[in-house]
C-alpha cells in the first residue's frame, strides 16, 4: 500500500533453478543474484530486508554494493560469533544419522530418507509461538517443492562464517558489520530457536543501529507478527526517505 515491493525466489526455491553444484549456492553468488534482480526491475537502490540467511547475504550485498542498498532491515540473522555452537550440531550433517529425534534430523541421510518429517521439525522450531500450525503447514509445503539433494547443495555452499578473522577472534561477520554505512535496523525475537537474540544484539552493536526486539516473537516475527512487523519496518522507511 505504500512501497514498490519487489521479491524474488532464490536459487533451489519456488520457480527459480535448483542447483546441485555447492559453488552455485555460495553467498557470493547469491549477492550477485540480489544485483541481478535489482538491475532487471531497473531499480538503482532500496531498502534491503534479509531474513535469516537472508540477512547474511544483505550484509555482504551491503559491502560489496553500497550503492544499491539505500537502507538495511536485519531479520533474525543466521550469522556466526565465535562464541556460538548452532542448536543443529548434535552430529555431523554428513555422518550416517545417529538420531531422528530433535536435532538429529539435521542430517543429510535423514533428509534424503524423510524430508517432510525434518521440514515438519524444523518448521515446529522455527514457528515457537503457539497457534503456528498454518505457518507450519505452509512452510513444510514449500519445502516439498524442492528436493533434499538441493538442500544438501546449500548446505555444503561456502557461507559467511566460516573463517575467523584477524588475531582478536573477531567473526568476519562483525568485521563486515562495522563496514555498512547506510541506515540499518535489527528485528529479532526473544523466543528465537534457531539464532538466539544475542546474536542481532551483537549484530546491532557492530552496526551501531537499534534492535526491535519482539517478546515471544519466534524466527520468523513478519509472519507471526505481521501487524506489528509492518509498522516497524514502514517507520524505518519513511524515516530513510524523510
Amino acid at each position: 500500500r505504500h512501497f514498490r515491493v519487489i521479491v524474488f525466489d532464490p536459487r533451489g526455491n519456488g520457480h527459480s533453478d535448483r542447483p546441485q553444484d555447492p559453488q552455485a549456492h555460495a553467498d557470493s553468488e547469491l549477492v550477485e543474484d540480489v544485483v541481478t534482480v535489482l538491475d532487471a526491475t531497473d531499480t538503482p537502490s532500496a531498502v534491503c530486508v534479509g531474513l535469516s540467511m537472508g540477512g547474511r547475504v544483505l550484509l555482504q550485498l551491503a559491502v560489496a554494493h553500497p550503492a544499491r542498498v539505500a537502507a538495511a532491515v536485519f531479520v533474525a540473522t543466521s550469522v556466526r560469533w565465535q562464541q556460538e555452537v548452532p542448536s543443529c550440531w548434535v552430529q555431523q550433517f554428513d555422518d550416517p544419522c545417529v538420531s531422528d529425534v530433535g536435532w538429529g534430523r539435521y542430517n543429510a541421510e535423514y533428509w534424503r530418507r524423510d524430508l517432510r518429517g525434518f521440514a515438519e521439525f524444523f518448521f515446529g522450531e522455527v514457528f515457537s509461538e503457539p497457534h503456528s500450525s498454518k505457518q507450519v503447514d505452509d512452510a513444510v509445503e514449500w519445502t516439498l517443492q524442492t528436493d533434499a539433494e538441493t538442500l544438501i547443495a546449500v548446505e555444503h555452499a561456502p557461507y559467511l562464517g566460516d573463517v575467523e578473522d584477524g588475531p582478536s577472534g573477531d567473526s568476519e561477520a562483525g568485521r563486515l558489520a562495522r563496514l555498512v554505512r547506510c541506515p540499518s535496523l535489527v528485528i529479532h525475537g526473544d523466543d528465537d530457536r534457531i539464532v538466539g537474540v544475542h546474536t542481532s544484539k551483537l549484530l546491532a552493536g557492530a552496526l551501531g543501529c537499534g534492535v526491535e526486539v519482539f517478546a515471544g516473537g519466534g524466527h520468523c516475527v513478519q509472519s507471526r507478527h505481521p501487524v506489528r512487523f509492518n509498522l516497524v519496518l514502514r517507520r524505518f522507511v519513511d524515516s530513510v526517505s524523510a
